[in-house]
Order: structure tokens, then sequence, then C-alpha cells
């Protein structure tokens, strides 16, 4: 009997495990990438984005890559305008909730409602919460919550998966 219930205790476990860590890394359902679901930039082979982009940006959006911090242009880009996804264009921040976080990436305290889609990213063995282009999935970093007011929230961008458009 004892040993049953130990299996039917871990069988337990391990099924509600598995659904928690399932729940938290589907971003594909959220609102915001559904929208988008029939975008032409989703039918994009590989083949196609290492064709789009430059080695570097392809690495970031298509791969999850990191840029080495302090080496985007886009750090000293202080003029108003939109920062938009290098992937696709589609707009993602403007520039008033653009600041300084002293952490070598493009940070910004607001998203353009709509833009980005979430899901939970466990590359560094703890759960963070990486963010992407709605429209192309592209990856573009992760969003933490020890931003600046009225959001508490610093989104950390990497300079490589934008470009920037002046007002």
């Amino acid at each position: 009997m004892s040993q049953t219930l130990t299996t039917s205790r871990r069988t337990l476990l391990l099924g509600a495990t598995a659904a928690v860590l399932g729940a938290c890394s589907s971003g594909e359902a959220d609102a915001s990438t559904a929208q988008y679901a029939s975008s032409p930039f989703r039918r994009l082979t590989d083949a196609q984005w290492r064709e789009r982009l430059p080695a570097a940006a392809y690495n970031v959006l298509r791969n999850e890559a990191t840029e080495r911090p302090y080496t985007s242009p886009l750090n000293d880009e202080h003029r108003r305008g939109t920062y938009l996804c290098r992937g696709c264009d589609l707009p993602l921040f403007r520039s008033e909730t653009k600041y300084d976080s002293g952490t070598g990436w493009p940070s910004f305290y607001d998203v353009i409602p709509g833009a980005i889609g979430t899901k939970t990213d466990f590359a560094i063995g703890i759960p963070r919460t990486e963010y992407h282009c709605a429209r192309c999935l592209g990856h573009q970093g992760h969003v933490f919550d020890d931003g600046p007011r009225p959001t508490g929230k610093r989104y950390c961008n990497n300079g490589l998966a934008l470009s920037f458009q002046p007002a």
C-alpha cells in the first residue's frame, strides 16, 4: 500500500509540475500575438529571415541571443520618435517611455498596447519573463519589475532587435 501511495503521489506531483510549466511557457495564447496569427511574417522560413536581417540581429530576433551591454547606438538615442521591431517594423515603444536603466540596454517603462507577447524563459535556470514582437514573434528582451513609475516595469531590450523612427 505504501509503495502505491508513494507512486501515486509522485505521479500527481510530476503531472502538476508539467501542467504549471506548460502554462507558464505558452506565450502563443497571448491576445497580442493571436491578433497577428495570419501575418506573412509568421510564414517566413529561416533562410528568408537570414537573408532579411544582419547576422547579429538575426541571432537576437530568431535565436533569442543577447547583445553585449553598452554596445547599442540606441542607448544614446534621445530624439522623439518610435522604436520598431527590426524584424517587421511593428511599433513597440514610444520615446517618451525610454529611460536610462544603467543596465547597458535600451530600456522602457511601457510598451505600445498589443505590440508584444510574453512567455516564461528558463534559459539561465531561473524563471524570467521574455517578451517578443506580437507580429513576427522576434525576441526583444526581458521585462522586470524594477522600473520607474508609473508602471514599475523595465522592458530591457536588445538594441539589435529595434530600429528607430524619428517623429
